[in-house]
This record gives C-alpha cells, sequence and structure tokens, in this order.
C-alpha cells in the first residue's frame, strides 16, 4: 500500500491501534533482526525462554521473553511480523491510539527516534460492587477451565456480570454465536447458588457495562481498546490475556505503569499457546483467580487510585489544548504540508 501511495505521491499514515511500547519493541526486534544479524525465534527457543528478558528502550523494565507475542517468537509468522515494522518506518507518520500522560516513556522514545516516522497520539479512541469478566469477542475456555473460574466467583461472593464463551470440541477459537447453555458447561448447582448474584451472557455492551457505577472491576483478556475503555471510565483490570500482544499490554498494565493486577500474564491460548509446544492451555487455579478478583475489587488500592487519575488525564487529553487534540492537529497539518 506505501508503494502504490508513493507511486501517486500521496503521503502515507498508519493507525496504530495497540501500544505505544509494543511498536517501540517491534521496531527494536526488526532492528535486531537486520542490523545486528539476531534471529529471536532461535535464539529464545522453548528451553530458554524461563528466565530470559529482553531490553528495549520503549519499556523502563526488561521485558519477560514468554510474555511476547506468540507471532514474534514463531519462525514463520516472525519474519511477517518484522517486516510489516520496517515498513511501518517508510511511513510520513504514525497515528497512535494512546495518549502522552498513559505511555510517556514510550512515547518519548518513539518521538526522539530519529529512525522512526513521526509520532501523533491522539487516544483513547473509544468504539464498584460488580466485578465484569469479558475475554473479547475470540476468548473462551474448556470445561476445566471454567470450573475454576466458578468456584472463584462462589468464594469471593462478589456480584458478577460473566460474557460466557465455550470452547468447541476442536478448540477453535469460539465466536458470540458458538455461546452455549451454560447449564451444559458449568458446575452442576452453580446457577442456582449464583442466582442472585450473577448473570451469564454471551454478549455484553463493553462500554456501557464499563460506564455503569456499579461495575468495581474487569477481568481481560488486555485487549488494548479493551484497556482503553477501562481507563476512561476509571475501572480497575485484572490482567488474562490470551493471544497476539495481549501477553505485553498486561505487563505494561501491571509492571510498566501500575494500573492493573496480576491474574496471569504469560498465560497463552491457541496459535500462541502451540508455538511454545503447549498444546492445552495452562489451568488457572481458582485460587490465583480469586486472589485476583479481590484485588482488583479493593475500594481504597493504590491501582484504583492510580486508575481514577488516569481516568482524569484521558478525557483531558481529547479536550482542546490536550496532548491527544494537540497532537491530532499536527498530524493534520503534517498531512496538509504533504499534500502540497
Amino acid at each position: 500500500m506505501i508503494d502504490v501511495a508513493n507511486e501517486f505521491r500521496v503521503p502515507t499514515y498508519v493507525f496504530w491501534t495497540s501500544t505505544a511500547s509494543w511498536l517501540g519493541l517491534k521496531f527494536h526486534l526488526q532492528a535486531l533482526r537486520d542490523d545486528h544479524g539476531r534471529d529471536i525465534p532461535t535464539e529464545f527457543k522453548k528451553k530458554d525462554r524461563i528466565s530470559a528478558e529482553l531490553v528495549s528502550a520503549s519499556f523502563i523494565n526488561p521485558v519477560p521473553v514468554d510474555v511476547l507475542p506468540g507471532m514474534a517468537l514463531d519462525k514463520s509468522s516472525s519474519d511477517l511480523v518484522l517486516n510489516f515494522a520496517k515498513r511501518i518506518r517508510e511511513a510520513k507518520g504514525v497515528v497512535l491510539n494512546t495518549f502522552m500522560e498513559l505511555e510517556p516513556h514510550a512515547l518519548h522514545h518513539l518521538i526522539h527516534d530519529e529512525n522512526s516516522p513521526a509520532m501523533y497520539s491522539v487516544g483513547p479512541v473509544l468504539s464498584l460492587t460488580v466485578i465484569f469478566l469479558c475475554f473479547g469477542s475470540m476468548g473462551s475456555f474448556g470445561e476445566d477451565q471454567l470450573k475454576e473460574i466458578c468456584l472463584a466467583l462462589e468464594r469471593t461472593g462478589f456480584r458478577f456480570l460473566w460474557c460466557l464463551r465455550h470452547s468447541l470440541p476442536n478448540d477453535r477459537r469460539a465466536f458470540a454465536s458458538d455461546f452455549v447453555d451454560p447449564k451444559l458447561v458449568l458446575p452442576e448447582g452453580f446457577l442456582d447458588r449464583t442466582v442472585e448474584i450473577g448473570k451469564i451472557v454471551s454478549w455484553a455492551p463493553q462500554v456501557a457495562i464499563l460506564s455503569h457505577p456499579a461495575v468495581g472491576g474487569f477481568v481481560s483478556h488486555c485487549g488494548w481498546n479493551s484497556l482503553l475503555e477501562s481507563l476512561w471510565f476509571g475501572v480497575p483490570v485484572a490482567t488474562w490475556p490470551l493471544f497476539s500482544e495481549q501477553q505485553l499490554n498486561a505487563f505494561e498494565m501491571v509492571k510498566e505503569l501500575g494500573l492493573a493486577v496480576e491474574i496471569k500474564m504469560d498465560y497463552k491460548w491457541g496459535f500462541d499457546s502451540e508455538i511454545d509446544g503447549n498444546h492445552e492451555a495452562v489451568l488457572v487455579s481458582a485460587q490465583e483467580i480469586e486472589v485476583g478478583i479481590r484485588r482488583v475489587m479493593e475500594g481504597d488500592s493504590d491501582i484504583r487510585k492510580r486508575v481514577r487519575e488516569m481516568k482524569e488525564k484521558s478525557r483531558m487529553a481529547v479536550m482542546e489544548g490536550g496532548s491527544s487534540h494537540s497532537s491530532l492537529g499536527c498530524f493534520i497539518g503534517n498531512v496538509f504540508d504533504n499534500l502540497q
């Protein structure tokens, strides 16, 4: 697409929908391959990943290799991922769905990186007694894992809204249309015991739910849009990533920014799990889930206070004079300059 735009002398801009930190790390991995001859998938084989870390300028902390997206560690897909990063460098600019107050370290690095195009952070762009559980349109679990979640929910006693999808027999990722009767997959008696405190649905209007004052916590797969929505409404997150760059997002939220509680940070499911040689996902225990839910629901925790502060910052960022509003103005000006 960049080649076609160049042929017609049209400036190319990329809209980056994930984190600035992940974009910076992508550039770093691409430079390691092209400038230093390092082969990341070969260098970090499964047996060498347990304690291995990568140092990247877009992260404050060393990044555990185990939280890298599976596509960056798979030989067949890593070249595609890194070649895409290389082409992004050729664009006139990158429009990022984030804001300076949220990712100052990563954005400052990208903005001052002479090998990167111009960066415009214009986000967040949006598509205390209730815990909301939702794992995205493709997130689902097998029956053993569902039992652990049910046990944790009963133990906490919190009111809950759970957007449930069940893994089908061939373990393919499930969409909302794959929803089955909860009575067929949940432990016997669970629905009866929680009828006064819980509701299970196949689909939920996530923005509307996160905006409701009753919602005090969000167990999330850590898709970037979901995380931005939770921050916009000031709802703390308990991380449970599944695939793609979600493990990296969880690491950033928990370790880099202190804006989330960890249930799991390196959990991998589906294709990403198979890359690691695990054809069955690790079982997350009811104890781990319960601890994470209780922590995220604490009313006066430091994390909740920081999330409330970030809520205000996210709204100020898109107001006139805010960092994202100003960045959007610079982007528009740059587009017009390149059209002349």
